[in-house]
């Protein structure tokens, strides 16, 4: 969690190495998970690797929780399963009903959990300027009250909502799509396919709402007195907005995407090293 948020913020205490690609061309890579990993625990400890787990724990319970209870609260009718291309109005009012309702219980919970996620970016920021400034989950409450007032629990909330409402629709209908005209269900493997087809399709759309959770998580920290979110590191944006486009115009709305094999783009290669 901590190295993939550093890596978010742009964080890059290690120089690029040179490597070579597929075609066997040399290029510049940055420090992969590993590299990181001793990076840090000779910083910190291995202690420091767990930075910010406590409230993103609890961030989880509460998200969990949340979710059971308004799925109590607001339970889904059963409708019958429909699969066969005579019955796709059918199959995909089910499929619509069905997404409506994931996507209420998400949003709630996401909401509900929030304040606890933005606790733990914080805490984890931390790391950049070794700062103290949150050190516990309700000191930390303590203090984003007294320093931006409730608002300051639900920075980033909304292009996290947003991913997460993009992500369940785009995913849930492109499977029904496939799953009704492109698996023929005289196929003896259809079911097996079936089964594998939102899973697939997860992995797709969720590289492609990745820009959401990178900008709400960006906005956590940002102009909170942290180090990682003042400049030079990161402009004080007004909006998750002006981030996105401050991200996009930088060629920067996937940077910590990935952990490993994490190619330097040229201006990488002359980041300041603290």
């Amino acid at each position: 969690l901590l190295i993939g948020f550093l890596l978010q913020v742009g964080h890059e205490p290690l120089p690029p190495t040179i490597g070579r690609n597929v075609l066997g061309r040399k290029v510049l890579y940055l420090p992969g998970f590993f590299t990181y990993a001793r990076h840090i625990v000779e910083v910190d400890g291995k202690r420091g690797l767990f930075r910010g787990l406590t409230p993103r724990l609890i961030s989880s319970t509460l998200s969990t929780i949340t979710r059971g209870s308004v799925k109590k609260a607001f339970p889904l009718e059963d409708m019958e399963h429909v699969s066969n291309k005579d019955d796709v109005k059918t199959s995909l009012r089910k499929v619509v009903k069905e997404t409506s309702h994931e996507m209420m219980m998400q949003c709630m919970s996401r909401v509900v959990s929030h304040p606890l996620h933005v606790i733990s970016m914080r805490c984890m920021v931390q790391f950049v300027g070794r700062e103290v400034k949150y050190n516990g989950v309700f000191s930390a409450i303590g203090r984003i009250l007294k320093e931006e007032g409730i608002l300051g629990f639900f920075v980033g909330l909304v292009p996290h909502i947003l991913g997460d409402v993009i992500f369940l629709w785009c995913c849930n209908l492109l499977a029904h799509f496939i799953n009704t005209y492109a698996v023929d269900d005289n196929f003896s493997q259809a079911s097996v396919i079936r089964s594998y087809t939102k899973f697939v399709i997860g992995i797709a759309v969720s590289m492609l709402t990745y820009p959401f959770l990178l900008v709400g998580d960006l906005m956590a920290v940002n102009n909170c007195g942290l180090r990682a979110g003042l400049p030079p590191y990161a402009p004080a944006f007004t909006s998750w907005i002006h981030c996105w486009r401050h991200l996009s115009a930088q060629g920067q709305l996937f940077r910590g995407s990935s952990l490993l094999f994490r190619r330097a783009p040229i201006p990488a290669a002359c980041f300041p090293i603290d």
